[in-house]
């Protein structure tokens, strides 16, 4: 079962696609999240799309995959987080979704 909890950690850690802050999904702050996501994807060199989509591809695996895992409270920060990157990228115009 440790070796099942550790599939989705060493793919967060070892991503092609981005170079991720150690222990940035431990963070209990949305916004230190989705500022360590923007920070690590605008940095990249190895990603295949856009800084925004590879930010938010990882926040969403990292849901989907350790988030059976996670506390209703964890899993509700990393929703905040994925509002928190839309913001950080100037995604979060309401207009756009009305």
């Amino acid at each position: 079962m440790a070796s099942k909890r550790k599939w989705s950690h060493e793919v967060t850690e070892k991503s092609d696609a981005l170079d991720l802050e150690n222990g940035v999904f431990k963070s209990g702050n949305a916004d230190e999240i989705a500022k360590s996501l923007k920070h690590s994807a605008e940095e990249s060199h190895r990603r295949k799309s856009s800084p925004f989509q590879s930010a938010m591809s990882m926040l969403t695996f990292y849901i989907n995959r350790a988030g059976k895992n996670l506390s209703k409270r964890r899993q509700a920060t990393l929703e905040r987080a994925k509002k928190a990157l839309r913001k950080e990228f100037g995604k979060d115009d309401k207009s756009a979704h009305g």
